[in-house]
Formats: C-alpha cells, structure tokens, sequence
C-alpha cells in the first residue's frame, strides 16, 4: 500500500513560515511532520509541494491506487491505522468539521494533483467520492504558526515514542544535575559542561553533537536537534524545540526553531516560531502576553487582515532569513515576513511584510540581490551554499508577497 503527502489550505494559513517549504517540513517536537509519517509508515513518502517550491521538489511519482494524507495531521497510530483500514478505493476521510484527512481514488478515474490541493478541489473530491466521518479531536494537526508552540510538548512527547528502541547515550559530566533520567535521550557526540537538565516534568532529547555551555538551566520537555550550541548560562524553560544548528541563549520558554538561526544572547523569546537563517540580535525581546491578558490577533496572509489566535499567549513569528538588530522589542503577536532586516528604536509594527528594511521610524523595501549579499556569507558560514533555485525561490517570494509593501504603490 503506498501513500502521497498534500497539503491544503493550511499551507497559505502558515505563512510567512511556508512560503520557503511545504507545510509538513515544518518541525515540531522532534521531527517534522513528513518525518513523523515516514517513521510511522516505515519508509519515505512522495508528496506534493506548492508550485512556487517545484525547483526544490520536482513533479512526483506514485502508484494510481495510493491513499492521499493531508500532511498537517499527527500520525497518531491510531489515525494511522484508520486512515489505511477504511480509506479505501473510492472513499475519502474528513473530520467534524469536514477537513479533509485522507482519499482515494477508484483506479479507472484517477487525477493527479500537483501544488497545493485547493479548497475547491477538495469540496470536487468528497462530492465524487464515499465520504467517511471520523472523529480526530485526540489527533492534532498543523493550521497556523501558534499551533507550533501550542502543540509542541505533546509532540515532543509523541515523539519520544519513536526512540523506544534506540539506546539512548550518558552524560558523564560530574558538574552536572540530571532530574528525570527516564525521560532524558541523548545522541552521540553530546558534550554538557556544568548544566542542569530537569527532565521530571516532561522528555528531553539532545540530538548528535550538541553542546550545552557551562551554566545552561534546562527544564521541561525540550528536542535540541543536530550540533545546538546554547550560550553559557541559557535560561531554557518548558516545551520548547531548537532545530539543527542554532544557537541559543538568553530565556526561552515554549518556542520552535526551524533551525540555523541564532537567539544566541540575553533576553526573552517566548511563545514564538523561527524559520531558517534568522537572527536575533543581543538583547531582543518578544512580548507574549498583553497587559490587559486579551487574547491576541496575528496577521493571516490569506486572510488578509489580523485573526484571533483564541489564545492570551503569542510571541513573534519570523520567517525565513530575516535578521533584528540589537535591543529589538517586538510587541506581542507580531509577524515577520521573509527576507526582512528589523532595526530601530520602539516597537515595530505587529506586521512587517515580507522583504522590509527598517523598524518603526520607517520602513523601505529590502531588495532581494541585497538580501542574497547577506545570505551567502551566512550561509558559508555554515558551509551552505545560497544556489541559484535558492536566489529563484526568493524572488518569486518577493513577487507573492508583494502586496503587503503597501509603500511601494505610493512610490
């Protein structure tokens, strides 16, 4: 039995953070959402990309009879299970509210799809299909940057699942605390210098090669993947994933990293989501809670306007390859685009839009070739290099995105 990834409408409600991958590259927890289905089916999966990343992820391939899943949902075994056991020819899988969780076409009328499947297709797809209810509030899926950090200590913990029958490594530091060691996995090459990790309250994974400085404080569920540097002294609290090659410090509590980016000083970050190749300058902070404890409204892309998250905490959400200087204060539930450079005194604005030069004084466009200047030595800093599909994905962003730099049209 063989299976495709989609992605739905979801995918434009997680912008800025899926203009530059498709929603199921996003992690949360340990793994990312392709990764979680792959370890659950037991091997990889074809999936289907928005056309704007088709350079990354070419036209795929696959058997006329698989079960098309939506990528956004957690692969719980249960759902799993469901999903291979009742989506039959012919059938497709929602939820209460008629989400889309999985289908499959009859052989002789079978369609192709290639993108983001569209809110029209699908509405096509359960009317010529056998629609099949099942109930899925226990089965948590991906809809919005909050839903990151919302769900991220019970992935973390779903996760763990997944390691059962891996040996796990020691840390043999004498300098170091270790609460909860059941709960505690580590990968080879870890080096923990005088570091307290509380893992009682919920698992920690130290993924290969990471390093916690001297005087680190790690509490709560945590997944630091691949070569994570935290700073001497990092004030780590609760539910909170870092993604390969980050290095972080100052305070942090319930927040993802994509990962290569950096919150490597003093300060705050909490209730947040970071792309790739971002960086937060020495003593940044992110409110994430409002002083009259309302709920908070972020900017949704395909909406078009500010949307309620249903929740009085929400930090900064920052897409890929954008930088704040130092002493940056970002006021609660503020998004940040693609490709921008935040500076300046004062609060910026709760929306900056994709390719933005400036903070709250002014604000002007960022040219992409003076956005590719930065990146490429960010990235060879890494040992990445800033390809031309990369440069070509940047410019289409650009273009997507355009609309929001309201300034332009008045120039």
């Amino acid at each position: 039995m063989s299976f495709v990834l989609f992605a739905d409408h979801s995918q434009e409600d997680l912008y800025p953070l899926t203009l530059t991958r498709p929603l199921f590259d996003l992690r949360c927890g340990i793994f990312t959402l392709r990764e979680k289905w792959e370890k659950t089916i037991g091997h990889s999966v074809p999936f289907s990309a928005p056309l704007h990343l088709s350079a990354f992820h070419p036209k795929i391939n696959h058997d006329p009879g698989s079960i098309w899943v939506n990528g956004k949902f957690y692969p719980d075994a249960e759902l799993f299970r469901t999903i291979r056991e009742a989506t039959i020819p012919g059938t497709v899988l929602v939820n209460e509210t008629g989400e889309v969780i999985s289908f499959r076409f009859n052989h002789e009328a079978h369609t192709g799809f290639e993108g983001i499947i569209s809110a029209e297709d699908l509405d096509k797809i359960k009317n010529s299909l056998t629609e099949y209810k099942i109930h899925t509030d226990k089965y948590p899926a991906i809809r919005f940057p909050q839903d990151l950090f919302r769900h991220n200590k019970d992935f973390i913990a779903r996760d763990f699942a997944f390691l059962k029958d891996k040996p796990s490594g020691k840390i043999t530091d004498t300098f170091s605390a270790i609460y909860g060691r059941d709960n505690l996995y580590i990968e080879e090459g870890v080096n923990v210098k005088a570091s307290v990790i509380n893992a009682e309250d919920g698992p920690v994974y130290l993924g290969k090669n990471v390093q916690l400085q001297e005087g680190t404080l790690l509490h709560g569920s945590h997944a630091l993947l691949e070569s994570v540097v935290t700073s001497m002294g990092a004030k780590l609290r609760g539910d909170s994933t870092f993604g390969p090659y980050c290095k972080m410090g100052g305070e942090i509590a319930n927040s993802v990293v994509q990962g290569f980016s950096n919150k490597g000083h003093d300060g705050y970050m909490g209730n947040s989501v970071l792309g790739e190749w971002c960086n937060l300058g020495a003593d940044t902070n992110t409110s994430n809670l409002k002083n009259n404890y309302t709920s908070v409204r972020i900017f949704n892309y395909k909406a078009d306007r500010f949307i309620d998250t249903h929740s009085i905490f929400c930090g900064l959400i920052m897409g890929d390859h954008s930088k704040c200087g130092i002493n940056t204060m970002f006021n609660t539930g503020t998004v940040a685009g693609v490709g921008c450079n935040i500076f300046g005194s004062g609060y910026p604005r709760n929306f900056i839009p994709d390719f933005s030069w400036g903070g709250k004084e002014s604000i002007t466009t960022y040219k992409p070739e003076k956005v590719f200047e930065t990146e490429e030595i960010v990235m060879k800093r890494r040992g990445i290099l800033l390809t031309d599909s990369h440069k070509e994905l940047l410019k289409k962003i650009f273009e997507i995105t355009g609309r929001n730099r309201s300034w332009e049209s008045k120039n």
